[in-house]
């Protein structure tokens, strides 16, 4: 009886153990561009910091990025091979966004974090990397295959291709104006959905030179026309519904703000202690010189 006993009881913590690693893998994904070869996936697992077949893998072919980036980003960005990947780890209600990135030159973690709140996702651990240098705005096809992998829902079409727009204009913004601004101004005018949709277009653009005044920027002709066509765009989804998503993540990129400004004081800091004490051995070094 009592090796009967034992062996049930060994036999529900194999199961336990069991049911909870396929838990966790099944909340995870890993999604690698189509094209990389072994050497390059090897490096981005690394950049991942996860084991390969520790986690679900899935492919994203160039194709299935040329869906949604076609017509938002040039050509030439696009390109002819998928190199961007993504790790997804879906995370519970609330707990927010947290977008890392590797070899990623144009889309940075906020504007990730946004663009992805506008296609309905806010609650994620994620890392975006490639093998070697590239701009990134791919990676969301693949973010958005491994969410509805995971959950098992379809995003939104249209949620998604005005994603993929909101983040080139952004990128393309935060190139003038910086990140955190061009991310902030965005998300201002998702706020305000509900509003906008009753606005001529020479009132919307009236509301964004306000906006981007409250940032000390002055934007283009051609970037207003980008807002305003952004803000049409989003007319098409619900507005409630993404005024409480762009809510749900403000926390979040106020954290990435702080942690910037905290990094840019800090290395400020340390530029007027090495300016200081250079200044020092200059002073020194002209004084011992008057006495050679």
């Amino acid at each position: 009886m009592k090796k009967i006993l034992c062996m049930v009881l060994a036999l529900v913590t194999v199961l336990s153990v069991s049911v909870t690693a396929y838990a966790e893998t099944n909340q995870s994904r890993a999604v690698i561009g189509a094209d990389l070869n072994e050497e390059q996936v090897t490096a981005v697992y690394s950049m991942f910091g996860v084991r390969r077949g520790d986690v679900i893998e899935l492919n994203v072919t160039n194709a299935e990025e040329r869906q949604w980036l076609q017509g938002y980003v040039d050509d030439a960005v696009i390109g002819t091979r998928s190199i961007s990947c993504v790790y997804v780890e879906l995370l519970p209600e609330n707990s927010g966004m947290s977008v890392a990135t590797s070899n990623i030159t144009w889309c940075t973690g906020e504007m990730y974090i946004s663009a992805l709140a506008t296609a309905g996702i806010t609650d994620a651990n994620i890392i975006v990397a490639a093998p070697f240098e590239v701009s990134g705005t791919a990676a969301l096809t693949g973010i958005y295959k491994a969410y509805e992998d995971m959950t098992g829902k379809k995003l939104d079409d249209l949620a998604k291709l005005v994603s993929t727009q909101e983040l080139t204009i952004t990128g393309e913004l935060a190139n003038e104006i910086g990140s955190m601004d061009s991310t902030s101004i965005v998300n201002e005018l998702k706020l305000m959905l509900d509003q906008t949709q009753q606005m001529t277009d020479a009132e919307i653009r009236e509301e964004i030179i306000q906006i981007a005044g409250r940032y000390n920027v002055t934007l283009t002709e051609t970037q207003i026309r980008q807002l305003i066509d952004l803000c049409r765009s989003l007319e098409g989804l619900e507005p409630d519904a993404l005024k409480q998503r762009v809510e749900d993540i403000q926390g979040t990129l106020r954290k990435v703000s702080d942690a910037k400004t905290k990094v840019v004081g800090f290395a400020q800091t340390v530029k007027k202690v090495v300016d200081s004490v250079s200044g020092f051995f200059n002073r020194i070094s002209d004084l011992l010189s008057k006495f050679k």
